[in-house]
């Protein structure tokens, strides 16, 4: 797997990632557990997007100082910013699972961000697992871009029938097996994952809460992964776009979770944008959708979405 980024870029991009969890776990926590409001999710969110774009900035340079060429730097740039508005697009049907998630087990929203660090963590390490080996393949196997392909445009089909639907965790297999195996208590005990009862120890439902989010994270990370390979096979790319959106993913959840009402039709425009980058995928031989489009048409389809679900919404109060 070849890369475009210099070895410093990667040490920087290495200690930006730690600094940052270090932030969250270290500095954070000693608020304690708190409900987070709408102005500190925003706050957050901005503060993670701007980092984001920052680091692009940083990227381009290095791109240009490394080869000379403005061109190539420009390509570049404009691949990890189209890859990283993919992923956090895609993080948002994460969210919405999430927030399924948090509202079924009844979480009080003050213990919620400790459940999202871990689940970032996570997040990170899989991703990382699953880009290294996915580049690898496509490396040695040209054809599993067609099968990658293919995948997503059955993903974002599905995705656009279940949008529709009430979602619900009542026949979820991973549940079951978990309560089958598991004892678990009917009350919280703080931010604990293990209490005692009746002089056992037994799972509380917050390390239930924190094993389906693990779960999540599998089954989103197969989703996205093979969505940034169509933009760029540079592995550079690939894992830090994923790694910046992730980051952001606990300031975006309490900030989507107080507006999700509002946005109610956005998993059919994330259906679209995972049908165009798998076909996008499957013409990759016959021909290469330039990367300035395919962001141009992510942008237009969640924006058109968007104002389409305010302009629903608003018509449905009027009612």
């Amino acid at each position: 797997m070849q890369t475009i980024a210099p070895l410093w870029l990667w040490a920087t991009f290495i200690a930006i990632v730690l600094l940052s969890l270090f932030i969250d776990f270290v500095v954070l926590k000693k608020q304690g557990a708190h409900d987070i409001g709408v102005k500190e999710a925003l706050n957050w969110s901005l503060v993670w997007v701007a980092l984001s774009f920052l680091f692009n900035g940083l990227f381009w340079w290095a791109v240009k100082d490394s080869t000379g060429s403005t061109e190539m730097a420009n390509q570049k740039s404009l691949e990890f910013l189209t890859g990283y508005l993919i992923e956090k697009s895609l993080a948002v049907d994460n969210i919405f699972v999430f927030l399924l998630i948090f509202t079924y087990f009844a979480v009080p929203s003050h213990y919620q961000k400790r459940v999202l660090m871990i689940g970032i963590i996570g997040a990170i390490v899989l991703r990382t697992i699953m880009i290294l080996v996915g580049g690898w393949l496509l490396a040695q196997f040209h054809w599993i871009l067609y099968l990658f392909g293919a995948f997503l445009i059955l993903t974002g089909v599905k995705m656009w029938w279940a949008a529709g639907q009430e979602p619900s965790l009542d026949d979820n297999p991973a549940l079951k097996l978990l309560r089958r195996v598991l004892p678990v208590s009917k009350h919280y005990d703080g931010e604990k994952f293990w209490t005692i009862e009746d002089g056992r120890k037994i799972a509380t439902p917050l390390f239930m809460v924190i094993c389906l989010v693990a779960l999540t994270d599998v089954i989103f990370a197969v989703d996205s992964i093979p969505a940034i390979f169509a933009i760029t096979k540079d592995p550079f790319i690939v894992l830090t776009s994923n790694v910046f959106a992730i980051l952001g993913l606990r300031a975006m959840y309490f900030l989507l979770a107080a507006v999700a009402a509002k946005f109610h039709l956005l998993n059919y425009g994330l259906a679209v944008v995972l049908v165009f980058i798998g076909t996008k995928m499957c013409l990759v031989d016959i021909y290469k959708i330039p990367v300035a489009v395919s962001l141009g048409v992510v942008v237009g389809i969640l924006t058109l979405t968007m104002l389409l679900s305010v302009r629903s919404g608003n018509a449905a109060t009027r009612r």
